[in-house]
């Protein structure tokens, strides 16, 4: 059996140079000592790509004096390089989670190093990618130099996240807790939304929903709920009284009946230590999880997103305001289209009818420069705090007259009149 090869962070970081494609394993699972000894070594490397999805921590790597040697190129924004990506310090690659495995695999971005965090290894030498499986195998199987933080935080989880050392080139041992997620209280208009969602969960139903005060309040709509299952691509705190309570069975899943299967997870340590070792979590690669052919096998497949802005038309935008890059393209079209594809499945998007400074979200047309997540031919589901219409099948002038129904009342008139010069019928 190979044994693991035990560094100091500084002789692992050592491995990487100039010039290089780094990926570095994401969300709860961000090898932050790594990336901090990285950071330290700046002053020798030059023109170093930072290949991510989101990260928690202070994305270092984007800051003075870092970035001078480093560029993040990630397929997923978050708000830790949110300025960098928008001010040309980083740069964004729009894809479907379901293929950046691709990117790997077909070696459109070759991997010369992957920094990833694991659990300690097993009797029979076997570590546990933890919490956050999603495209770091790929990143695993076609790097040059696997470079992996050892933390006994991490927790051993059941499905495709499982490595042999024999892997691992270089490790380094570290006691961190993982970064946590706090569940804050739902604000009145998230509970009006969530209520109306909830609404729409059948009995048997497998859901699909990411984190947030909506995901939780609907979730918390649920307890009454049977045989609801999980596949998702990703999870919180909000499942765990499901879990208590009974409600979360699988048993009417088609796909893994039983099992919560996702292929990341960020909460809290209640979230991480439920996930332990816990054969009922079934963590897959992200081109399973997010496989609309997959997904679409089974029942009754009920997908909860939101979105940034929608037109009167049902183009959805979900990563962008305007011109400014904001998140992601993600999972949302994976999921949108593999619910509509199920069985007496759902497509939902569900957002607040206003933003924070009073602003309508839905809109006579999208903002320059915005991007398009869901198409409008996509769309079936929206719901706000105002109620819950179905686009599906219907015309534009009836799309119009749907989605002002549930805009923001103080905003009504004016899309009434926008709708009006665009279609020439009163709506």
């Amino acid at each position: 059996m190979s044994s693991l090869i035990i560094v100091s962070s500084k002789e692992a970081i050592d491995h990487i140079q100039s010039n290089q494609n780094v990926y570095i394993q994401g969300a709860a699972m961000t090898p932050n000592r790594l990336i901090d000894e990285l950071c330290n070594n700046y002053e020798s490397l030059e023109n170093v790509n930072l290949v991510h999805m989101h990260t928690e921590g202070d994305a270092l790597y984007t800051q003075e004096p870092y970035r001078g040697s480093f560029k993040t190129v990630s397929c997923f924004v978050g708000a830790n390089v949110r300025k960098a990506i928008n001010t040309g310090f980083g740069d964004y690659i729009p894809i479907f989670l379901s293929e950046i495995h691709q990117l790997f695999r077909r070696n459109i971005i070759p991997l010369d190093v992957a920094l990833i965090q694991v659990s300690p290894p097993d009797q029979h030498g076997f570590c546990s990618l933890g919490t956050s499986i999603d495209v770091t195998i790929p990143a695993i199987e076609t790097a040059g130099i696997v470079i992996a933080q050892i933390n006994k935080h991490v927790p051993r989880t059941h499905g495709d996240g499982i490595i042999h050392i024999s892997k691992i080139d270089y490790a380094v041992e570290v006691d961190e807790p993982l970064h946590c997620s706090t569940l804050h209280p739902p604000s009145e208009i998230e509970n009006k939304i969530g209520h109306h969602v909830s609404t729409l969960v059948e009995d048997g139903a497998t859901l699909q929903m990411g984190i947030g005060g909506i995901p939780n309040v609907v979730l918390a709509n649920l307890v009454n709920h049977k045989d609801l299952g999980i596949h998702t691509e990703m999870f919180s705190d909000g499942i765990l009284k499901l879990v208590e309570a009974g409600v979360l069975t699988g048993a009417k899943k088609a796909v893994k009946p039983g099992k919560i299967v996702s292929c990341f997870a960020v909460g809290s340590q209640k979230l991480y230590d439920f996930m332990d070792n816990n054969p009922m979590v079934h963590l897959k690669e992200a081109a399973y999880t997010n496989d609309t052919a997959v997904i679409r096998r089974n029942p009754k497949v009920t997908a909860i997103n939101s979105a940034i802005e929608i037109d009167i038309t049902g183009q959805v935008c979900a990563d962008t305001i305007g011109m400014y890059q904001y998140s992601g393209v993600g999972g949302q079209m994976d999921f949108i289209r593999g619910a509509s594809l199920s069985e007496g499945g759902k497509a939902i998007i569900a957002m607040p009818s206003i933003t924070s400074k009073g602003l309508s979200k839905i809109v006579p047309a999208l903002k320059e420069g915005a991007g398009v997540t869901t198409t409008r031919a996509h769309v079936h589901y929206i719901a706000t705090e105002h109620g819950v219409v179905d686009l599906y099948g219907k015309s534009l002038k009836q799309r119009a007259r749907a989605l002002i129904s549930i805009a923001h009342p103080d905003h009504r008139e004016y899309l009434e009149e926008k709708a009006f010069e665009r279609f020439q019928i009163p709506v």
